[in-house]
């Protein structure tokens, strides 16, 4: 439900790169769905490593834009 609100707020703005990551992420989950209850082993592989990705995928974002450790959004300066 939520990467449905999510994808819905990503259609307001211009961010394709989040509405092709967000459809992607629901595919994966419905074949997750279908693996579950079909007992496809490889369906339920694809969905557990799908799954640890995106997790730590949006654990980057997070920890990106509260600047922790040394992630930063200003450009770095070298000098």
């Amino acid at each position: 439900i939520s990467a449905l609100e999510r994808q819905i707020f990503d259609f307001l703005g211009f961010q394709w790169a989040p509405i092709l990551g967000n459809f992607l992420h629901i595919i994966v989950v419905i074949l997750g769905l279908f693996g579950t209850i079909q007992y496809r082993p490889r369906y339920i592989m694809v969905y557990t490593v799908w799954t640890a990705l995106w997790v730590t995928w949006n654990v980057f974002i997070i920890c990106f834009y509260l600047e922790v450790g040394g992630l930063s959004k200003v450009s770095l300066s070298w000098f």
